[in-house]
C-alpha cells in the first residue's frame, strides 16, 4: 500500500504542476513558481514546500469536483483520507526529495510519461475510469497518468475519477 500511496502522491505533484498558471492553466495558481517560495518561508519557515503542495492541491480539487462532483467518487485531488494523511506525512519527512521533478515543464511531463508509460486519446471534461476496487491497485495510479498525460499532450482538460460502490 506504501508503493501506491508514494505513486499517486507523485502523480499528483506532477499534475500539480503541469496544471497551474505558467503551465497548461488548468488552475490560476503560482505555488509552484520559485518565487512562491520568498512569501511563503517567512510565514511557514518548517514547512513552506507542505503549503505550496496544499495551496495546489485545494484549487485543483475544486475544478475537480465541479467537473466530477463530490460523492461516491475518487480522483487524484480528493483521496481516501487516511490516504491524503499519508500524504502529507510523507511530504513532511522528506520535503525537497517530492519536488526534484517539477522545476520545469520538460522534466514534469517526462515525469508523468514514466508513470503513464503511454498517453491515451482523451475528450474533454469528466472521464470515469474504473470502480473503486481499481483505485487501490497498482494500475490505479498509471491509469490516471495515462488521461493526464493525454490531456497535456491535447491541450484539453480531462477529469479522471473511480467511481466508489454506495
Amino acid at each position: 500500500m506504501q508503493d501506491l500511496i508514494l505513486q499517486y502522491g507523485h502523480l499528483r505533484l506532477l499534475v500539480s504542476f503541469l496544471g497551474e498558471k505558467a503551465q497548461a492553466n488548468w488552475w490560476s495558481t503560482s505555488f509552484f513558481e520559485p518565487t512562491s517560495q520568498f512569501f511563503l518561508e517567512p510565514v511557514f519557515s518548517k514547512t513552506a514546500r507542505l503549503a505550496q503542495y496544499n495551496g495546489v492541491r485545494e484549487a485543483a480539487r475544486q475544478l475537480h469536483d465541479k467537473y466530477i462532483g463530490i460523492g461516491n467518487v475518487v480522483h487524484l485531488f480528493r483521496l481516501p483520507e487516511e490516504t491524503e494523511q499519508d500524504l502529507q506525512k510523507l511530504i513532511l519527512e522528506a520535503p525537497s526529495a517530492w519536488f526534484v521533478e517539477i522545476s520545469n515543464r520538460d522534466m514534469a511531463l517526462k515525469g508523468l510519461n514514466s508513470i503513464a508509460e503511454e498517453s491515451v486519446t482523451v475528450t474533454e471534461g469528466p472521464q470515469s475510469v474504473g470502480s473503486s476496487e481499481t483505485f487501490y491497485q497498482i494500475s490505479g495510479p498509471k491509469l490516471l497518468a495515462q488521461y493526464y498525460l493525454g490531456a497535456f499532450k491535447q491541450g484539453i482538460h480531462t477529469f479522471p475519477y473511480f467511481v466508489c460502490k454506495s
